[in-house]
């Protein structure tokens, strides 16, 4: 998801902020500092991770906090965690308007790159059909590979 403008940004909050109240939550300050440096990351983090960024401006906000909320956007369907193989959840950051994505995952450094190919979308469509009579409700594609260049800089030491 890019959130480029800072309505955007509002407009998403205030989405997530009334699920919540249809759920029967309030809204809190920290909960919105944890959705907003989510999203302005845009990137799969890990819970750890997330609070390190957020401590940054809310240094008070603890990892419950910060786990709770992550769990409350996978309800509320605006995150999904991912497992890349290496026993540590990631949180996805997505909106209704986004497309299916898949993923490359470096085997070396970790890095996960996001990609969407209309070819392998109309193939994978194919296979389901020649597979009898189904339709495809969802899908998890993660390719994973070595980083060919020796000085990856994102490679761990």
């Amino acid at each position: 998801m890019n959130t480029s403008t800072p309505g955007d940004m509002d407009e998403l909050l205030e989405r997530f902020n009334e699920r919540l109240s249809e759920a029967g939550l309030k809204s809190t300050r920290q909960r919105d500092a944890i959705f907003e440096t989510f999203f302005r990351l845009n990137k799969h983090i890990s819970v750890e991770e997330l609070l390190d960024e957020v401590r940054r401006t809310q240094p008070r906000i603890g990892y419950a906090t910060v786990y709770r909320t992550l769990k409350l956007l996978v309800e509320h369907g605006f995150a999904t965690p991912r497992q890349f193989d290496d026993g540590q959840t990631r949180f996805d950051p997505h909106t209704e308007e986004e497309h299916e994505h898949d993923h490359l995952i470096c085997v070396d450094c970790r890095r996960v790159i996001e990609f969407e190919d209309a070819t392998v979308n109309a193939r994978l469509g194919q296979i389901v059909g020649e597979l009898g009579t189904f339709s495809l409700t969802r899908r998890k594609l993660e390719l994973y590979a070595r980083c060919e260049t020796t000085a990856c800089p994102h490679r761990r030491s």
